[in-house]
């Protein structure tokens, strides 16, 4: 019997995708045993669980870590809010600028409006960002500069926001975003490596192994044009703490030419496409947005929001253009991730799948709706009879479910954040958080996804609750899927990378509402303790 590098033992091994064991032993990055064998080194885990890595398949990462060291607008009123911002512009430079995220103005009651921001700094330039990311709120000092103070423009796929004398409020909204966002943009890519670090830092305490970062180099979203480059560069200094995989936002991509016969006419320079990279750091998605927000009221829904009689949201392009981008993308070989949270915005995301599905067949495409987030039944049939994997985030009925709610009125929210009824209809579920728009940590997921109760402790929509080892094989082996990664990472198999989480407590066997509580103790990537 050969000898093993390390063994785990004394240990509850949950597997995900076998039979429980009591003990791990690793070779260099890779499992090679469920079982005791001999080893080098053995770690008495003293009745510990083990789980496979985390691995959230939708997040933002150096969006995340850019906001830690942003002014935290998490506050539950709009004076707490303009207080905030007024103790910070005493400190700051004048004409600096006051970069804050994370208002919700379904929690403060509306919007912060310009005027608001004006009576504590006249003096700064000032910007909050909504905590969905879709919008945002600038000072008149930032619209001056935009030309924005007395009159909006037209901006396609997003909106500047009056008030009924037709001046703008400073919210701007969806692609409208870009005005502001050009005047701070783009990050130095040693300012995004640190952003980076920081993220990373944060996932390793919470037992995350791998991520997906949902939206690079262009767009509303993206930091930077060169924002691979922050990547590449925090991996070779160490920073990159945890496996990524990149989402390439659709701006970024562009004709290419080549051998007609190649049918690549679309993609990055070089023909580089998904997949391109390594364990560690790879190329995953195009990610293209269809729609906006549902508790910004920006997402497309096919009937009015229950509390805005005649608004039923909007599309960020013309269809015509979105199904172009798509087909193009499809027809060059990249799996593509589509925005798509309205039932309206679900429609058009299906019936361009399900046109490059039948005008260029490709095996295994694995398409993705991120968020998916208000289904009717027969999307949700139809999804799957396409293959679609749906990306939805079950923390997002914790944390601003109650918003949700008041936005759908109760014949929709059936519809909203499904869970159970995707896993009936034979679908992969992925776990995720669109962090930093809700709180990012697994375990906090897990229990969402378990417990479906709003911030209020309302019960949300029971019926979509599903059990703790399905949350658990959503978190890892789920996610893995939806990266193609599951024959590599995703459960504690013989054969597969040594990524794994130590926990104090068993997750299956303690109170569900106890569940984010369990400590992490341990995180593990290739054979390495990456925390402990």
């Amino acid at each position: 019997m050969s000898t093993a590098d390390l063994l785990l033992t004394n240990a509850r091994v949950i597997t995900v995708d076998g039979v429980d064991a009591r003990a791990v032993a690793i070779s260099g990055d890779r499992i090679v045993a469920l079982d005791v064998i001999p080893a080098r080194q053995v770690i008495d885990l003293d009745g510990a669980t083990v789980v496979p890595g985390f691995h959230d398949a939708h997040n933002h990462m150096a969006w995340y870590g850019l906001a830690l060291d942003e002014i935290d607008l998490r506050v539950s009123s709009l004076p707490a809010l303009l207080a905030t911002i007024a103790e910070r512009a005493a400190q700051a430079p004048l004409g600096s600028w006051l970069i804050g995220s994370g208002y919700d103005e379904n929690i403060l009651g509306r919007h912060p409006h310009r005027d608001d921001l004006d009576a504590v700094t006249a003096d700064h330039h000032v910007l909050l960002k909504h905590v969905s990311g879709h919008m945002c709120v600038v000072n008149s000092r930032v619209l001056h500069h935009l030309d924005l103070h007395e009159r909006p423009r037209d901006v396609p796929g997003g909106s500047v926001v009056t008030d009924r004398a037709g001046r703008p409020t400073g919210l701007l909204q969806e692609q409208a975003q870009n005005l502001a966002h050009e005047l701070v943009l783009p990050y130095p890519v040693e300012a995004l490596t640190a952003a980076i670090d920081r993220a990373g830092r944060q996932y390793l305490r919470e037992g995350i192994t791998s991520v997906v970062e949902a939206g690079i180099g262009g767009g509303w979203i993206g930091k930077s044009p060169i924002e691979l480059a922050a990547y590449q560069n925090a991996r070779e200094q160490d920073r990159l703490h945890v496996r990524t995989e990149l989402m390439v936002t659709a701006d970024a991509l562009h004709p290419l030419s080549g051998h007609p016969q190649d049918d690549i006419s679309f993609g990055l320079d070089l023909g580089i496409r998904t997949g391109f990279g390594d364990d560690f750091l790879r190329l995953g998605p195009m990610k293209i947005f269809l729609d906006g927000s549902l508790i910004g009221r920006t997402a497309a829904l096919t009937r009015p929001y229950a509390d805005r009689p005649g608004q039923t949201g909007y599309l960020q392009q013309d269809p015509a253009r979105l199904r172009a981008t798509i087909l193009a993308a499809h027809a060059s070989g990249w799996q593509v991730a589509a925005h798509a949270i309205g039932d309206a915005a679900i429609d058009l995301a299906l019936d361009i799948y399900s046109e490059a599905r039948r005008r260029h067949p490709r095996p295994d495409t694995r398409h993705r709706i991120e968020h998916f987030g208000v289904a009717r039944p027969d999307q949700v049939h139809r999804a799957a009879a396409l293959g679609v994997l749906p990306v939805p985030q079950a923390r997002f009925v914790t944390e601003i479910g109650d918003g949700m709610r008041t936005a759908l009125g109760a014949d929709r929210v059936p519809w909203a954040y499904r869970l159970r009824s995707l896993l009936d209809a034979g679908m992969i579920l992925p776990g995720s958080s669109d962090r930093p728009v809700v709180t990012g940590a697994p375990l906090l997921g897990i229990q969402s996804m378990v417990t479906r109760r709003t911030a209020s402790g309302a019960p949300f929509t029971p019926e979509e609750e599903i059990t703790v080892r399905q949350a658990l094989r959503a978190y890892t082996l789920g996610s893995a899927y939806a990266s193609r990664q599951e024959h590599r990472t995703g459960s504690l198999t013989v054969g597969k990378l040594a990524d794994l989480t130590v926990l104090g407590d068993d997750l299956t066997a303690v109170a569900p509402d106890r569940i984010a509580d369990i400590p992490v103790l341990r995180t593990m990537i290739g054979g390495t303790f990456r925390w402990t």
